[in-house]
């Protein structure tokens, strides 16, 4: 049994070029990334798109994942206005001002280490569990925690994706 593109993927599939490479820069903010899953299409279902994302996000450089990562505010500050950016983070919605403090200091010194704000997939996660995988990675190397933030963008980028497929 083969599936059929979501109302959501046929109305992507069916964008010029332009729009549709807008709606991919608001799934990840890398312009490579957006490109290589762009000149995959059309889509015939959602596990293709994730495909497409996928492999993309594999043939990033670090300088294009970096660009993919700057798309991301720092845990427990959402970007104001941002209603992804707030629905993902939910999990800090009733953090104590201590956890949120404490979050603060951590990315700082994180974004110190690496140069890049500590990026995890927020959603369903606790302000706890963020804090504690933080407090882990921030003791990797940076070639280790690269990949991790590699294997984290694949996670978001896929609930995103999974959102445009939906028509969300």
């Amino acid at each position: 049994m083969t599936s059929s593109p979501t109302p959501g993927l046929s109305r992507f599939n069916a964008l010029d070029d332009a729009a549709a490479a807008a709606e991919l820069h608001e799934v990840c903010a890398s312009a490579a990334w957006g490109s290589k899953v762009l000149a995959r299409r059309p889509f015939a279902d959602t596990p293709s798109l994730f495909a497409a994302g996928d492999a993309a996000m594999a043939e990033l450089t670090p300088a294009d994942l970096e660009e993919a990562m700057a798309g991301h505010p720092p845990i427990g500050r959402p970007k104001p206005g941002d209603p992804t950016s707030a629905r993902e983070q939910r999990g800090m919605a009733g953090a104590s001002e201590e956890l949120k403090a404490e979050l603060l200091e951590l990315n700082l010194a994180y974004q110190e280490k690496f140069g890049h704000v500590f990026l995890i997939c927020a959603t369903g996660a606790t302000g706890e569990q963020m804090r504690d995988a933080v407090t882990v990675r921030i003791r990797n190397t940076a070639e280790v925690e690269r990949e991790i933030a590699r294997g984290e963008l694949v996670k978001i980028n896929r609930i995103r994706l999974t959102r445009l497929a939906e028509g969300e």
